[in-house]
C-alpha cells in the first residue's frame, strides 16, 4: 500500500528545507505547493501578525469523496519547525534509519508528521479509498512555546476531533493525558548595605528567595503534579548586601485546579517569606496551555485502538509530562490525542527517524481515516 521509497525521498527533501523555529517561510511555501498539488485547498492563517515568526500556520483541507460528506470531518496536525542546529541538513540513509551527518539534528520532529501526511493523502487519491472530509493543521512556533496553535485562526478548523503526529516513541503509542504548565517569576526585594560595616541595615534578597524556596513544595507533588525551580538570578560584590533577586519556576499539573494549588503554594511561600524579612516579592504566573485527559472508553481513543490495531500495531496508553500543540487546541474544545511517530533521539544531532515507523505512521493515518467513516 505504501510506497517507502517515495516516502523516505519526501521525508529526506523536507528535512533538508532549514526550517528553525521563528524562520518557517521557506518551507511553508513548500508545503503549500506540496498540498496543492495534491488537490488540497491551501489557506495560510493571520498568526504571524502575533507570533512574528516567518509564517502562518497552514490549514490544507481534503474535501470528502462522494458518497461520505456526511462523514465527521477531523484533522492531523503536526509543525513545521525546528530546534537548533537545524540548518543545512544533510540526511543519509544507514542500517534502516534516516539519520544527520551528526552536525546537525535531523528534523524529524516534526517533519516525519508532515512526510506521513503528505503520503497518505497520495495513497488516498491513487487508491481511490472513500473517505469524509480531513483537514491538515501545519503548525508555526511550536518549539518556541506552541505560538503557532496559540495563534490559530481557529475558525479555519472545521473538525468533530483529530490527532497530533507529535510524539515520541513507537507507532502505536497514544498520549491521552498531558498536563497543564505555568511558568513563574519571583522578583525578590531587598536592601543593599554594606556587608562589613553596617549589615544589620540591609535585607539580603538571597536570604528571602532561600527562605521562600525552603517553603514550598516541589520536584514530584503527586503522580499528576511537579514543580521545578530553573533559575536562580542576583547578587554582587561580597561586600555588598544582595537587594534583588530574580527566580524562574514553573508547574505542572494533569489537573488545572491542582496546577492552581500548587501555584498559590509556591506564591504564599514568597508572601510568608517578604513578611518575615519585612520585604516585598512581586509574583506573576502565567498559564501557558491547558490540560487534557481520556479515559480508555472515551470514544476518540477506542477509534484510535482501533485503527492501530488494523495496521498490526498493539497501542500503548500513556500520560506524557509535557504539553503540544494538542493541548491547545483540546482548549479550543477538539478533542485531540497526540501519536508516537517513532522518530527517537530527538533534539540532539544524534537524531534518527527508523524508516519502518515513516511507513506506520502512514498507515496509521489511514486506517484512522477509515475508523472515522465507521
Amino acid at each position: 500500500m505504501i510506497n517507502q521509497e517515495h516516502l523516505v525521498q519526501q521525508f529526506i527533501e523536507l528535512v533538508q528545507i532549514d526550517s528553525e523555529t521563528g524562520f518557517e517561510r521557506g518551507i511553508a511555501d513548500e508545503l503549500k505547493k506540496r498540498f496543492t498539488n495534491l488537490g488540497l485547498e491551501v489557506i495560510e492563517d493571520n498568526s504571524i501578525q502575533q507570533t512574528g515568526h516567518g509564517a502562518g500556520n497552514l490549514v490544507a483541507t481534503l474535501q470528502a469523496t462522494e458518497g461520505y460528506e456526511n462523514v465527521p470531518t477531523i484533522y492531523f496536525t503536526s509543525h513545521m519547525d525546528t530546534v537548533t542546529p537545524g540548518n543545512s541538513i544533510k540526511p543519509k540513509i544507514e542500517d534502516g534509519y534516516v539519520i544527520s551527518d551528526g552536525t546537525t539534528i535531523l528534523g524529524s520532529d516534526d517533519k516525519a508528521g508532515i512526510a506521513a501526511m503528505l503520503e497518505a493523502i497520495l495513497v488516498l487519491k491513487e487508491q481511490g479509498i472513500g473517505h469524509g472530509k480531513v483537514q491538515f493543521l501545519i503548525t508555526v512556533g511550536e518549539e518556541s512555546g506552541l505560538k503557532g496553535s496559540k495563534n490559530l485562526q481557529k475558525d479555519l478548523l472545521a473538525a468533530e476531533y483529530g490527532f497530533a503526529l507529535d510524539s515520541n516513541g513507537p507507532v502505536g503509542n497514544v498520549i491521552i493525558a498531558a498536563p497543564t504548565q505555568a511558568r513563574i517569576k519571583a522578583v525578590v526585594h531587598g536592601k543593599a548595605a554594606h556587608a562589613g560595616v553596617n549589615p544589620e541595615d540591609g535585607i539580603s534578597a538571597i536570604q528571602v528567595a532561600s527562605y521562600a524556596i525552603s517553603k514550598m513544595p516541589l520536584g514530584r507533588i503527586s503522580d499528576d503534579t511537579t514543580a521545578n525551580i530553573g533559575r536562580f538570578q542576583g547578587g554582587g560584590p561580597t561586600n555588598v548586601v544582595c537587594d534583588h533577586v530574580e527566580i524562574l519556576a514553573e508547574a505542572r499539573s494533569l489537573e488545572d485546579e491542582k496546577l492552581q494549588q500548587q501555584i498559590e503554594k509556591m506564591h504564599q511561600a514568597f508572601q510568608l517569606a517578604a513578611e518575615h524579612f519585612s520585604t516585598t516579592v512581586d509574583f506573576q504566573a502565567d498559564v501557558m496551555y491547558p490540560a487534557f485527559r481520556f479515559e480508555e472508553e472515551h470514544e476518540l481513543v477506542q477509534l484510535t485502538m482501533k485503527a492501530i490495531q488494523e495496521i498490526g500495531r498493539e497501542h500503548q496508553l500513556l500520560a506524557s509530562g509535557g504539553g503540544s500543540d494538542a493541548n491547545v487546541i483540546n482548549g479550543y474544545g477538539i478533542p485531540t490525542v497526540n501519536l508516537g511517530v517513532g522518530y527517537e533521539k530527538i533534539h540532539t544531532t544524534s537524531e534518527r527517524m527508523p524508516i519502518a515507523e515513516l511507513v506506520k505512521a502512514t498507515e496509521l493515518i489511514i486506517a484512522l481515516i477509515n475508523q472515522s467513516k465507521k
